[in-house]
């Protein structure tokens, strides 16, 4: 008898011991590339079939170049250690990291629901009703949760950062604004509950007086404090879950204004307007209330992180030791061209063709192009992409 969808979606074991690193066992030329699913301004997402197994991947490729140029070589080496280190169903999977003398490559886990966003568009009314909006709230606080006792804040939840997985659980992506604790992530600590005097994880040990004061985010999701340029924690991130909750229940954020700083200025004044329509229950509004407030001392989940929000009355309906075995809201259609076209992804073109086929794999683990390479060498004459691993991941249960 066949799996459903979400039965289907999670063998593996999700324990950091279960992952299994070895040097890398592909290159470039392994992948056949079918078409574009993303672009930034340092790179692009192609979906690509490994030639030997045949299966799809969703591989990111970053341009050396660019990153030198738009300094942003440390975020590139960021993702890759949240990627190369994460274990979590809410997180996406990466199975090879490896360079060429041009290009940084990650070759992830394929979500063939594609993004969050353009799924969330595609229903009537582009919103979900709250029930469905709680399941994805839920989901989404396991993965915060999971980054935070890594020591990494977040700082860009957005619908457009969401992928959907072919069973229609969520998967975060794009990493490369998260920020680690210059200190190595600290032993969580216990606080009690104050509604049931229960012991809980406290997450937000893990980046105990870590304040980092880069001005990032996506604008409709930026939270005061960064504006305000006075520095920001692990508390932003329960502030763009507020936006998010919002946005998926009205499908528009809260804050929103007609030009930036209209926006900019409604986020540090502005107070949380709920329309009659949809109903919402007192514990919903009360929760993005929560999440939203503009004092990031009293914000939920600034006290203890990740267990404080699930202690919310929101959440009550929430199995937290399920999530991943229940059927989620959106179960996407059954993808065409053998999963190569699916209905969530943007069709976008390239001007510009990499062909993967050009780019040879060296013994040390390093590339060769046969293309135009850039200068990957700092003044001092160190490699600047040197603390790039390239590492092929293998996970216990994986079949």
């Amino acid at each position: 008898m066949p799996e459903s969808p979400s039965k289907a979606a999670f063998r593996r074991t999700y324990s950091s011991n279960s992952i299994k690193v070895r040097q890398v066992e592909v290159g470039p030329s392994d992948f056949v590339k079918i078409r574009m699913l993303g672009k930034g301004d340092v790179g692009r997402v192609y979906l690509v079939r490994e030639k030997k197994s045949k299966k799809l991947y969703a591989m990111k490729v970053l341009s050396k170049k660019e990153m030198i140029e738009r300094k942003k070589i440390k975020r590139a080496l960021t993702e890759q250690e949240i990627l190369a280190t994460a274990n979590h169903p809410f997180i996406v999977t990466l199975y090879h990291s490896f360079q060429s003398e041009g290009y940084l490559y990650f070759c992830m886990e394929y979500c063939m629901g594609g993004e969050f966003f353009r799924a969330l568009q595609a229903r009537p009314g582009k919103c979900l009703p709250e029930d469905g909006a709680r399941f994805y709230a839920a989901e989404v606080v396991a993965a915060l949760e999971y980054l935070h006792l890594m020591g990494f804040i977040y700082r860009d939840l957005k619908p457009e950062n969401i992928l959907l997985h072919q069973s229609g659980h969520i998967m975060l992506s794009d990493f490369d604004l998260a920020k680690q604790s210059n200190e190595p992530a600290g032993l969580p600590g216990m606080v009690h509950s104050e509604q049931n005097g229960l012991p809980l994880i406290d997450t937000m040990t893990c980046t105990a007086n870590f304040r980092t004061n880069s001005f990032v985010g996506t604008e409709e999701y930026i939270a005061p404090e960064v504006i305000a340029a006075q520095g920001h924690t692990a508390a932003v991130d329960w502030w763009t879950l507020g936006i998010l909750i919002y946005e998926m229940i009205y499908a528009t954020t809260p804050f929103k204004g007609q030009e930036r700083n209209d926006t900019f200025s409604n986020i540090r004044k502005a107070a949380v307007h709920f329309r009659d329509t949809p109903k919402v229950s007192q514990g919903g509004k009360d929760c993005i209330v929560r999440l939203l407030d503009k004092d990031e001392r009293t914000r939920l989940g600034s006290r203890s992180g990740a267990s404080e929000v699930k202690q919310h009355k929101w959440f009550s309906k929430i199995n937290w030791g399920l999530l991943r075995n229940s059927r989620p809201p959106i179960v996407p259609p059954t993808a065409t061209s053998h999963g190569t076209e699916s209905p969530s992804f943007r069709h976008l073109k390239e001007s510009n063709s990499l062909h993967l086929e050009e780019q040879l794999l060296t013994p040390n683990g390093k590339s060769q192009s046969n293309g135009h390479t850039p200068n990957s060498v700092g003044v001092e004459g160190n490699d600047l992409f040197g603390a790039f691993s390239s590492v092929t991941l293998h996970y216990d249960g994986e079949i």
